[in-house]
C-alpha cells in the first residue's frame, strides 16, 4: 500500500470517528468492524507496516498522552493492584495460553506457543483508554486500568524477546530473564526521567509556545528510541517521561499548555483511529497467508478461538483471586478493630496521617467490590501491541531456516486481538449499565474537591488583592488602585471602572497587573495543594486549565487595547 492509500485510510478512519461520536457509538468498534469488512473487498491492497514502525512511531505518543493525563500519586496509591495486573497477570496469561495453544495447535511447539502467549498477554493501552474513556467507570477502577495498561507492555515485550531468542537461537543482552527485566525497567525509567527533566529545563529557556510544543512532541520518540538503543524498555521510558512532564506542566507558560492540549488531543484521535483501522484491515490477508502455507486452516482458527476463550477466563480468575485476598484481609482487620481498642486508635491515627500526607488511604487499600471485579475482569482488550509483536516474529531462525509456525502465530494473535476488542468492547457499556456501577460517593467527593479548589483560588486571589492594595505599583494613582482593588474583588472587567478615555489606559494597566498577579497566586495555590496530596490531581488540572483560559483572555484584551 502506497502513501496515498495510507492517507486515505487515515482520512476514512477519522471521518468514521466523527460520525460514530455524533451517533453515540464507540468509534473503536465501528472502525474495526468496517475495516474488517473492507479488507475482504476485491482488489483491496494490504496495509502492512514493519513492527518497528508501529512500536516506535504509533505507540510512543499514545502511551505518552495517557501518562500525561495520569496522576503519579494515584499510580503509587494503587501500585499493588497495578503490578498484580500489569506484570504478574501478564506472566500468568502468557504461560496458560501458551500451554493451551501448544496442546491444541499441532504446528506450534511449546517454545513457539510461549512466544504466542507473550504476544497476546498484554491488554492494550490504546484499546483500554479509547473504549473505557466514555464508560463512566469509578475513578479508582479507571486508575487501575490505566496504570495496568501503561506497564504491561514492558513485561510482555521482555517475555517476547526472551522467547524469540530461545527459539531462534540468538542471544539477548542479558541471558537471565529476571535480570533482563530489571535492567530493561530500571534503565528505561531512568532514560525517560532524565530526558523529561532536560526537556522541561530547555523549554523553560525557549519562551516560545510553538517551539516548546514541538520539543514536547519529540520527547516520547526520543525516550523510546534511546531506551531501545540501550536495550532497555522504550515503553517504560515513554511512560516515565509522560509522568514527569505531566507533573511539571502546571509550571509551564499557559499558552504552551493550551497549545499542547490541542496538539496532543489531535494526535491521539489520529493515531487511535489509524490503529483500529489497521487492526481490521489485516483480517483477510492473515487468513490468506495461512491458506497459502497449505493444509487446513481450521486447526489454527479453532486453536485461536480456544486461546481467545482462555485469555478471557484467565483474567477474571486472577482478578477475583487478587482482590478476594484483599477482602479477606479487610474482614480480619474489621474484626480486630472491633475487639482491640488500642489497636483501633493507633490504626485510625495512622490512616489520618496518611491522608494528610497524600499517601495511600484506607479506601486505596481495600479491595474492589464484586461489581467492580466483574467489570475489571471484562476489560482485557488486546490491540496494537499484540499485532506489532506478532509482526515482529522473525522470518527465519539463526541458521536461516524458516521460523516455525510464524503464520499460525499471526493468525491466532489477530483472532485474539479482534475477538477481545469486539466481544469485550461491544458488551462493556451494557455490562456497566446492567451492574449499576455508578459510585454513589463519586459526585460528593468530586463536589468536595471542586469546592476546595474554588476556595483555594478565592483565598489566594483575595490575599493577592490585599497585598496589591497595601503595596501598589510605583507611581499608580491612588484612585486607580482603589478601583482596581474593587474590580479585582468582584472579578469584573477593568474597562467598566475607567473614569474617562484619558485615564482608561492607566486604569487598564493597573487592573491587568493585578489580575495577572491573582491568577499566578491562584495557580501557585492549586499546585501546592496538588503537591501535598490534599487536592486531587484531576480536579486541580481542570481548574488550572480554566485559569489558563482566563489568562489567555486577559492577554488578548490587553493586546487589543494597545
Amino acid at each position: 500500500m502506497n502513501g496515498v492509500q495510507l492517507i486515505l485510510v487515515i482520512v476514512a478512519a477519522i471521518t468514521i470517528t466523527g460520525l460514530a461520536r455524533r451517533k453515540g457509538l464507540q468509534p473503536a468498534l465501528v472502525i474495526t468492524v468496517l475495516a474488517i469488512a473492507a479488507s475482504f473487498v476485491p482488489g483491496m491492497p494490504r496495509l502492512e507496516l514493519e513492527a518497528e514502525v508501529i512500536l516506535g512511531v504509533v505507540l510512543p505518543p499514545l502511551l505518552f498522552t495517557a501518562a500525561l493525563e495520569f496522576s503519579w500519586r494515584q499510580f503509587l496509591r494503587n501500585l499493588r493492584p497495578i503490578l498484580g495486573l500489569g506484570v504478574v497477570l501478564v506472566i500468568i496469561t502468557a504461560a496458560v495460553t501458551g500451554v493451551v495453544a501448544a496442546w491444541l495447535v499441532p504446528a506450534l511447539s511449546f517454545a513457539s506457543a510461549l512466544i504466542l502467549g507473550a504476544i497476546i498477554a498484554p491488554p492494550d493501552a490504546v484499546a483500554a483508554v479509547a473504549v473505557g474513556r466514555e464508560l463512566g467507570l469509578p475513578a479508582r477502577l479507571m486508575t487501575i486500568l490505566k496504570g495496568e495498561s501503561l506497564i504491561n507492555d514492558a513485561a510482555a515485550l521482555t517475555l517476547f524477546t526472551i522467547a524469540v531468542a530461545t527459539v531462534a537461537g540468538t542471544h539477548t543482552f542479558i541471558e537471565n530473564g529476571v535480570l533482563l527485566f530489571l535492567y530493561a525497567a530500571g534503565v528505561g525509567v531512568a532514560v525517560g526521567v532524565v530526558l523529561a527533566l532536560l526537556t522541561a529545563r530547555v523549554r523553560g529557556l525557549l519562551r516560545s509556545a510553538g517551539l516548546e510544543t514541538v520539543l514536547g512532541l519529540v520527547l516520547p520518540f526520543a525516550a523510546y528510541l534511546l531506551a531501545e538503543q540501550l536495550e532497555a524498555s522504550g515503553v517504560l521510558a515513554v511512560v516515565a517521561a509522560g509522568f514527569v512532564i505531566g507533573g511539571r506542566s502546571s509550571g509551564f507558560h499557559f499558552s504552551t499548555r493550551m497549545q499542547e492540549r490541542q496538539v496532543w488531543g489531535s494526535v491521539e484521535v489520529l493515531l487511535e483511529a489509524f490503529v483500529f483501522a489497521y487492526m481490521g484491515l489485516q483480517a483477510r490477508f492473515v487468513l490468506e497467508e495461512l491458506l497459502d502455507d497449505g493444509g487446513s486452516p481450521w486447526p489454527a482458527i479453532g486453536g485461536g478461538l480456544a486461546v481467545l476463550l482462555t485469555a478471557l477466563l484467565v483474567r477474571p480468575v486472577w482478578v477475583f483471586a487478587m482482590f478476594g485476598r484483599r477482602r479477606l484481609s479487610e474482614w480480619r482487620l474489621r474484626r480486630r478493630l472491633s475487639a482491640d481498642a488500642p489497636f483501633k486508635e493507633r490504626f485510625e491515627a495512622a490512616v489520618a496521617q496518611r491522608e494528610r500526607s497524600g499517601g495511600p488511604t484506607l479506601a486505596d487499600w481495600r479491595g474492589l467490590d464484586l461489581r467492580q471485579n466483574i467489570v475489571l475482569s471484562w476489560t482485557g482488550m488486546r490491540g496494537v501491541v499484540t499485532l506489532a509483536a506478532a509482526a515482529g516474529v522473525p522470518q527465519t531462525l539463526a541458521d536461516g531456516t524458516p521460523f516455525p509456525a510464524r503464520t499460525e502465530i499471526q493468525v491466532i494473535a489477530l483472532i485474539v486481538a479482534l475477538g477481545t476488542l469486539l466481544l469485550q468492547g461491544a458488551t462493556l457499556p451494557w455490562l456497566i449499565r446492567r451492574l449499576g456501577l455508578e459510585d454513589p460517593e463519586a459526585e460528593r467527593r468530586e463536589a468536595a474537591q471542586i469546592e476546595r479548589a474554588v476556595a483555594v483560588q478565592r483565598e489566594a486571589a483575595l490575599e493577592e488583592v490585599r497585598r496589591f492594595a497595601e503595596d501598589p505599583p510605583a507611581g499608580a494613582d491612588p484612585a486607580f488602585v482603589e478601583r482596581a482593588t474593587t474590580i479585582g474583588r468582584r472579578q469584573v472587567e477593568a474597562a467598566s471602572a475607567a473614569p474617562d478615555p484619558e485615564q482608561h489606559d492607566a486604569a487598564t494597566r493597573v487592573f491587568t497587573d493585578l489580575r495577572r498577579r491573582t491568577l499566578v497566586a491562584q495557580r501557585d495555590a492549586l499546585r501546592r495543594e496538588m503537591a501535598s496530596g490534599t487536592l486531587d490531581d484531576e480536579v486541580g488540572r481542570e481548574h488550572l486549565e480554566q485559569l489558563d483560559y482566563q489568562e489567555a483572555a486577559l492577554e488578548a484584551r490587553s493586546q487589543n487595547r494597545l
